[in-house]
């Protein structure tokens, strides 16, 4: 009795063994070394804070001061009067300059962001060694709240005026929503930066018809995210609040049951995709509490559940495989309720 007792706990150790081997080896996929990666560090270059330094009575000879550092802004020709005219107005537009002063107040020192930058960069590279590392600048915007970061030819420009903070005065008045201002914190930098990369690598999908085309492309983007950056919180991948996070981490089981109740897989509704996937405060057929983009989520899982029980896939491999309902199938996606 006592040696069939003893056989039965060593069968479910042994068990219990494999199972937590495969959940930490599903954990441990993106969790991987890049100190071998060699790029120089992140230093994001303040033209935020040297061009705002310049006397507008002497602006051209300022600006020759720091043309070589910022030719990205203001290119090689100084001699135009209508360049210097515009330049002009910006600095003393009031406006900018209170931005600005709440710019230098907020990010006196941009170390832990350029810290963060320059870990996410190695892990891209680790995974796209042909990648060039951007160069970063920060700037004043002037209030570009739909383009708070871009990235394109190897730099990339950080907005911080709009960064200031949920509460920052300006963003009201202005009409941002305030789902939106609850992002545009410091925190969300390094988020959005690692994202604008992520959609250079990895572009939407523009022939993505059906309901889940869409979950599976935009799963995609998000399980790149993933792997650039793996220590992120997780409710900064998805522009989600930690309440947020946790409402659709409980409720997953419900979404996807949603999902499969109503035949939305295949749906090519223009209404009844918007209702999963556009941005908002909440998705109205889940109440207040529940984020936007529930699509996205559920996309990101299957994404996670196909690469988990796919380890021979590489992530270039994921991307380029188009057949969205392959990659459901086979990713044995099934929500615990």
């Amino acid at each position: 009795m006592i040696h069939s007792m003893k056989n039965h706990w060593l069968t479910v150790l042994s068990v219990l063994t494999v199972i937590l081997s495969s959940c930490n080896w599903q954990t441990d996929r993106l969790k991987i070394d890049v100190s071998s990666i060699k790029i120089p560090d992140v230093s994001i270059q303040r033209y935020d804070q040297d061009l705002f330094k310049i006397p507008v009575t002497d602006l051209k000879n300022g600006l020759t001061t720091i043309q070589s550092r910022y030719l990205f802004f203001l290119g090689t020709d100084l001699n135009d009067s209508t360049k210097l005219a515009d330049m002009s107005g910006y600095l003393m537009n009031p406006r900018n300059i209170d931005f600005h002063k709440a710019v230098q107040e907020k990010f006196q020192d941009l170390t832990p962001i350029e810290k963060d930058l320059t870990e996410g960069f190695r892990h891209i590279k680790y995974y796209f060694p042909q990648i060039k590392i951007p160069r970063v600048y920060s700037y004043i915007s002037g209030g570009d709240y739909e383009n708070p970061v871009q990235f394109a030819d190897s730099v990339m420009i950080i907005a911080l005026d709009t960064y200031l903070g949920s509460d920052f005065k300006p963003y009201l008045s202005d009409g941002v929503s305030l789902y939106k201002a609850q992002r545009m914190t410091p925190g969300h930098i390094v988020p959005d930066c690692m994202r604008t990369v992520v959609n250079r690598l990895a572009s939407p999908n523009m022939s993505a018809n059906t309901f889940l085309d869409q979950v599976v492309d935009a799963g995609k983007r998000l399980y790149l995210l993933d792997a650039s950056f793996p220590s992120m919180a997780g409710n900064l991948k998805m522009d989600y609040t930690p309440e947020q996070f946790s409402w659709v981490s409980k409720n997953e089981s419900h979404i996807w049951s949603a999902i499969i109740e109503n035949r939305m897989l295949y749906s090519s509704d223009g209404q009844t995709i918007r209702v999963f996937m556009a941005d908002g405060p909440f998705t109205p057929a889940f109440g207040k509490e529940s984020p936007p983009r529930l699509g996205e989520w559920i996309g990101w899982q299957i994404v996670k559940s196909y690469m988990n029980n796919h380890p021979e896939i590489t992530l270039q491999q994921m991307l380029l495989k188009n057949d969205a309902q392959e990659i459901l199938t086979q990713s044995g996606y099934k929500p615990e309720k």
